[in-house]
């Protein structure tokens, strides 16, 4: 059955129960007083409750109505928050550059509103020492504690051990900073004429990415070696 509601010379019931176009209740009246009326105010008459008795319809802009609904929706779509998941894999072992460089990322992954799963690779007689994954999840929770928290202690598994951290910052507020940071860059690029269009492009995509990033993707770091 299709979901389109009825309207107009579709309607095949004696009487409906009228709504004018400012949602007034006009009452119950004939099909063709209603149609009657609906070419006056030059409107659709369109049924939406069909399963009450009798059907309920109101005047309106059917096609007006069509558009500003699918752009509602749009518009929902474009502010859904996706549930992600990142991935940052680290050594006991790490040498600072590298520490510093993976704790980028996973600041970078927590201001956009993402978890980020924490896993320390044991090899050897590593896994002899689990305190020093233990000392070292500890460590990147405390580096970053003002932008996550520790969601999923850390906890063995097999050679891995591994911690979950949540954002602060919801997603949906991640993605409207996004958007403020896009906007803000595209006034720049306006009062600035001297930045390239290119620059200016790539800094749009990037923002784009970054607000509507897929349901349950991940990121991985490359292991170290």
């Amino acid at each position: 059955m299709s979901a389109e509601p009825r309207i107009n010379d579709r309607i095949r019931v004696p009487e409906v129960r009228l709504v004018g176009p400012s949602g007034e209740q006009v009452g119950i009246v004939p099909l063709a007083k209603a149609l009657e009326l609906a070419q006056e105010y030059d409107l659709d008459l369109v049924e939406v409750a069909a399963n009450a008795r009798p059907p309920v319809c109101k005047l309106m802009d059917y096609g007006k109505f069509k558009y500003e609904s699918a752009m509602k929706a749009r518009e929902a779509r474009k502010n859904q928050a996706h549930t992600v998941i990142k991935e940052m894999k680290l050594r006991p072992k790490i040498d600072p550059h590298d520490y510093d460089t993976k704790k980028g990322h996973v600041v970078r992954f927590l201001k956009q509103g993402d978890k980020v799963k924490i896993t320390i690779m044991f090899r050897g007689r590593e896994q002899s020492r689990p305190e020093l994954g233990y000392r070292l999840l500890q460590r990147l929770a405390e580096d970053v504690a003002d932008l996550g928290f520790v969601e999923s202690n850390p906890k063995q598994d097999g050679r891995n051990m591994i911690m979950v951290l949540g954002p602060h910052k919801k997603k949906t507020e991640a993605m409207a900073e996004a958007r403020q940071a896009q906007e803000a860059r595209k006034a720049d690029a306006k009062a600035n004429p001297g930045k390239s269009q290119n620059a200016a492009e790539t800094d749009e995509v990037d923002a784009e990415a970054q607000a509507e990033a897929p349901a349950e993707a991940q990121a991985e770091a490359p292991a170290d070696a």
